[in-house]
């Protein structure tokens, strides 16, 4: 049964507006509705969503807590860049990002940044 579904990933965020400021100047996302409880909601790619909601648990996974496929991560690394995005750098064992994008064996290419509350966000490009 789930799996014919529609997925909504749930992120989030201590300040609703600083979110909210952050995917709109940044990210170019408008709230599709906003829910009786101050939460956003934006509409991605192919049906996709997400939800933002106002917690004080913002910005404590270590973990990337959602991703968009790409396919071209340089091309969009370059536009959030100059949106204001930063992007992580990481050198550890199996993941190495050269000017924020990693490349990796059999899963194509990667980068990643946080949003204004602390998420771990990510672009890919994964090969078929």
């Amino acid at each position: 049964m789930l799996k014919d579904m529609e997925v909504m990933a749930v992120l989030p965020a201590k300040d609703i507006e600083r979110a909210r400021e952050f995917y709109r100047d940044k990210l170019g996302f408008e709230p599709e509705r906003t829910m009786a409880d101050g939460g956003l909601v934006y509409r991605c790619g192919k049906g996709t969503s997400f939800l933002i909601y106002q917690t004080d648990n913002a910005g404590s996974a270590k973990n990337t807590q959602i991703g968009w496929a790409s396919d071209d991560v340089q091309r969009d690394v370059d536009e959030l860049r100059a949106r204001g995005v930063v992007f992580e750098d990481y050198d550890m064992p199996g993941l190495k990002t050269e000017n924020g994008i990693a490349t990796m064996e059999g899963y194509g290419q990667a980068a990643w940044f946080l949003d204004s509350e602390g998420n771990i966000l990510n672009i890919s490009s994964i090969p078929s």
